[in-house]
């Protein structure tokens, strides 16, 4: 199975003067995105909490975390966002790609448009 990788921006504020573009792996199956803490701080974009992670080999790692926006092409979300460090993978999680109303086709490896459904709608009855 093939990695899907795309070049996506982030700001502080959906309408920010200054996005940031950079890499990352898309990661259907992660519920946050992971960007350098560093990217994030240059940013102006503040921890509000801390997250705990339980790793593959059982251990567990806290990281901060803190909400940003994004932009690929046209689309604008904000989202959950987590401080990466040094060691951590670059990620779009499924919240992003959520917010930026896209999810990943897990055969094909590409980003298909989010069927939207407004649950709970009752359209006016006729008279």
């Amino acid at each position: 199975m093939g990695l899907t990788v795309l070049e996506v921006e982030i700001a502080s504020d959906p309408k920010a003067a200054r996005w940031e573009k950079m890499e990352f792996l898309i990661d259907s199956g992660a519920v946050y995105s992971v960007v350098p803490a560093t990217l994030l701080e240059k940013l102006s974009i503040k921890p509000y909490d801390e997250q705990t992670f339980r790793l593959a080999n059982g251990g567990k790692i806290v990281r901060k975390r803190g909400f940003a926006f994004f932009r690929l092409g046209e689309r604008k979300g904000g989202s959950d966002v987590i401080f990466g460090e040094p060691d951590d993978s670059h990620l779009i999680g499924a919240l992003t790609l959520e917010s930026l109303g896209l999810a990943l086709d897990p055969l094909k490896r590409e980003l298909q448009p989010l069927p939207m459904i407004l649950a709970g709608y009752r359209p006016p009855e006729k008279a």
